[in-house]
């Protein structure tokens, strides 16, 4: 599936046909030849490399990108695994955190030849999968392992989406090339907005920690960060509980919940800033009106996936927006830790829900957090600690979430029945127009009103909103120089992905691992009187 292109051998032709066409290979080709028509001898191969939808017609159509390769076959391009070799006796690098983060810093450490050793506070992703059924279906959460914490971080179960608009941060296709070669369907190479499902991840995160053990890195579970070993304005490793971690470099890859670390590394007067973020309300419609009103059909059409959407207003000089839309998904419950509750969503491979999900959120500004009493480095986590504690208050003590359909939410009236969910814990009738913060709820009103007048009926009785959707992003972000990306007060330390505040979302989060392990080798080939830790 990787292209080899030599530019005088292959054109470009893009084919636009209907649903029904999508997969009858003769009559797109039958649609090539007629654009190739003097060159049809020199035809080759034909590939396709982008496929996207365009739904803005009254009837939605594939567009589809192919290299047609003339005088010469099309050839598979080397995978980037196999030039990978045994890092057992290279510098070390501590990495905290096995999420994308995490993980493909690791992989990229090897590719460079340098021997990682990841650390998670949580479990593998095989047993990660007992606390999730505990918290789903008992209202237990285990504060180390849930779907925040644990091996593949939150991403694993948060949809698998693999979108990004971080461009700038690296090449995106080498992270989907490392996906398909542990697991993911190749199909991830050419759609315009990839997905794996939150079904699938679990294997491909298994195959990715396999390679990072058979060529001489580590990784470790049950290892929560205590404490940083330091030596004057160097870092040197990690302690987890009496165990040490020492290596050449730190990279911190936790993840946006890990609130412990954050307040660690203040009490070792390591510097950290509070930073906005957003917050709000998980919003869930019957998949069918997604579709009606995306697709302009009664019934989707076959060969069309269930459909998704994005939507954005202003309100009071401020965004509202829907955040990590999961079509045909599952809501999720992501607390990370007892007393309080937290949603998030996810959709498996096929996307088959009845439900369409996403978040509806509004930016958090820190100047206006000030005027509500939140100040200091902890403003904005404790700003989002205090709701979801609010959110738990208003419950009956397990992890059903207050809910409330969204025209009632809009016209301030507790709902006397809700409708059906995914949301497994279930929901229970609130008044979530009183627990949200009073300009949070008036910003959400607002612009379920407006986004209704651009999408009709979007603002029904026929969807509930349950909350709070709160951890949509760090609330606090650990500086790094803008050139060698390390901590610009502690050598050896970098801050990396959603948790240090530079990514949002498994592409961007792993396109910063591997730009962090870029930036931590260039910086040991310079340190040529460096110790070198085995």
């Amino acid at each position: 599936m990787w292209l080899k292109i030599n530019q005088n051998m292959v054109r470009q032709v893009e084919v636009k046909v209907f649903p029904d066409k999508v997969y009858d290979s003769g009559y797109i080709l039958s649609i090539i030849h007629q654009q190739m028509k003097g060159e049809l001898e020199r035809i080759k191969d034909v590939v396709l490399v982008k496929k996207s939808i365009d739904a803005r017609g009254r009837r939605a159509i594939y567009l589809l990108r192919y290299d047609v390769y003339l005088d010469e076959k099309f050839e598979e391009s080397e995978a980037i695994i196999s030039k990978f070799k045994d890092v057992s006796h290279q510098p070390s690098i501590i990495i905290v955190g096995a999420g994308p983060a995490g993980y493909f810093a690791a992989l990229e450490c090897i590719e460079l030849g340098l021997r990682p050793i990841v650390l998670d506070r949580g479990k593998n992703v095989r047993e990660r999968r007992r606390d999730l059924k505990s918290i789903q279906q008992d209202g237990v959460v285990n504060s180390e392992s849930n779907y925040c914490f644990g091996e593949g971080g939150a991403g694993t179960y948060s949809d698998g989406k693999l979108y990004t608009r971080s461009v700038k941060r690296g090449k995106i296709v080498k992270v989907l090339k490392l996906l398909v070669e542990h697991g993911a369907d190749p199909a991830i190479l050419i759609e315009a907005h990839p997905h794996i499902g939150s079904n699938k991840l679990p294997l491909i995160i298994t195959a990715i920690r396999t390679t990072i053990e058979k060529f001489g890195g580590e990784v470790h579970f049950n290892q929560k960060v205590t404490d940083f070993i330091l030596n004057e304005d160097k870092i040197l490793g990690v302690k987890c509980n009496d165990t040490a971690y020492i290596g050449n470099a730190v990279v911190l890859a936790t993840g946006h919940s890990a609130r412990d670390i954050y307040k660690l590394l203040a009490e070792k007067n390591i510097k950290i800033e509070a930073k906005p973020f957003a917050l709000g309300l998980r919003i869930e419609h019957p998949q069918v009106f997604i579709d009606q009103t995306q697709y302009h059909q009664e019934v989707r059409e076959e060969n069309l996936p269930a459909s998704s959407y994005s939507v954005v207003t202003q309100v009071d000089d401020k965004g509202v927006f829907s955040f990590c839309m999961c079509p045909g998904g599952l809501v999720v419950p992501a607390a990370t830790a007892p007393g309080e509750i937290v949603v998030n969503g996810m959709s498996l491979s096929r996307r088959d829900s009845p439900f369409a999900n996403s978040g509806f959120v509004t930016s958090i500004e820190l100047d206006e957090l000030e005027k509500h009493g939140y100040t200091g480095i902890f403003a904005a986590m404790d700003f989002q600690t205090d709701v979801e504690r609010a959110m738990f208050a208003a419950s009956d003590g397990s992890q059903k979430a207050p809910a409330q359909r969204v025209d009632d939410f809009v016209n301030g009236i507790v709902s006397p029945v809700l409708n059906d969910t995914s949301y497994i814990p279930g929901l229970i009738s609130a008044p979530l127009h009183k627990i949200l913060p009073s300009f949070v709820y008036k910003r959400l009103r607002q612009g379920l009103i407006d986004i209704d007048k651009k999408m009709k009926g979007y603002k029904t009785n026929h969807a509930n909103i349950l909350g709070v959707e709160s951890r949509t992003s760090s609330p606090i972000r650990i500086p790094r120089d803008s050139e060698t990306l390390s901590h610009p007060e502690v050598l050896g330390l970098y801050p990396c992905g959603e948790g240090a505040g530079y990514a949002g979302g498994i592409i961007s989060a792993a396109m910063d691992g591997q730009n962090v392990a870029k930036a931590i080798k260039k910086w040991i080939d310079n340190e040529n009187s460096l110790k070198i830790i085995s």
